[in-house]
């Protein structure tokens, strides 16, 4: 069986894998007064570490059912319910007026995507422990759970090896991570605003260095029930496989209960659709396009 081209950008999308901006904003950050300085001019590893994970560490789940999902390879800008829990949860549900048009979700087992336009209609699954030995790994440049990652309330490791923080232009910080993967070891970027601690991209490089994903975070928001800050515009760039996607995220409710978790993070069932496993060794996907290896590295930075 052959999975269709089209659905290549969308495993990755999904992480198997997130307000529009039209107010005013500060520094393309968040709107309203700026906010407070929390992190001193010259601030110490120590101090980056501890004012962000002060923050992404207490969010153990956000959704919200005001989400528009928006993109290159989707025909029009889409409707979307997105709930998240911690470990590794993730469920992206978008609608046109046409009806139901994707699904993508990650639970503890496994992750999916379905989406209403593909041809032959079908919902792709593999389980997390299968996927870097599967022919999907192949054609999808990261990690699905890494995905996950950068949506927007990534931790820093005190446990792993940080460089910096290098101070960047527009008052922001640097922090260059190595983490270690079956590959070798592979490189995160995180840039931090250098004012109120937010982090505002994240880079991922594979283990030769090469730029693989990339998220940019703005228009953060502080949550009046629980004080936590969020990003509510999330833009998602995957050069190995030339794809984009823009998540408006809306008003995120922040630890709050975000409907049934029996259904919400299990695998679902569309009529028509068959159901296909990344994982089969009888699969055939095509592989990520190499062409785009000549895609500036961000890594460079903190060399």
């Amino acid at each position: 069986m052959t999975a269709h081209r089209s659905t290549i950008p969308l495993i990755a999308a999904a992480g198997l894998l997130c307000c529009c901006g039209t107010g005013c904003q500060w520094l393309g950050a968040m709107c309203g007064p700026p906010p407070v300085r929390v992190l001193p001019q010259a601030p110490t590893l120590e101090q980056v570490v501890e004012v962000v994970n002060r923050n992404n560490a207490a969010i153990n789940s956000f959704s919200t059912t005001e989400a528009r999902l928006s993109g290159p390879m989707l025909p029009m800008s889409l409707k979307a319910n997105v709930a998240y829990q911690k470990p590794g949860l993730l469920r992206i549900r978008a609608d046109s007026v046409m009806g139901a048009e994707l699904d993508l979700g990650s639970n503890q087992d496994l992750f999916w995507f379905w989406v209403r336009r593909n041809e032959p209609q079908a919902l792709y699954f593999c389980r997390h422990d299968q996927f870097a030995s599967s022919q999907a790994a192949g054609a999808v440049p990261i990690d699905p759970k890494t995905l996950i990652e950068i949506i927007g309330t990534a931790e820093l490791d005190p446990t792993l090896t940080h460089d910096g923080p290098k101070l960047l232009p527009g008052d922001r910080l640097g922090i260059r991570t190595v983490r270690q993967s079956p590959e070798g070891p592979t490189t995160k970027l995180t840039v931090i605003d250098g004012i109120s601690g937010w982090v505002v991209e994240q880079h991922i490089y594979d283990a030769s260095g090469q730029l693989v994903a990339s998220s940019f975070l703005s228009e953060h928001r502080r949550d009046p029930l629980s004080g936590l800050v969020m990003p509510r515009v999330v833009k998602l760039n995957f050069p190995a496989t030339r794809t984009s996607l823009r998540l408006d995220l809306g008003n995120v409710s922040i630890n709050q209960p975000a409907g049934n978790p029996a259904e919400l993070w299990s695998l679902p069932h569309y009529e028509g659709a068959a159901t296909v496993d990344l994982s089969s060794p009888n699969l055939q996907i095509p592989p990520a396009s190499a062409s785009v290896r000549s895609t500036p590295s961000r890594n460079r930075l903190l060399r």
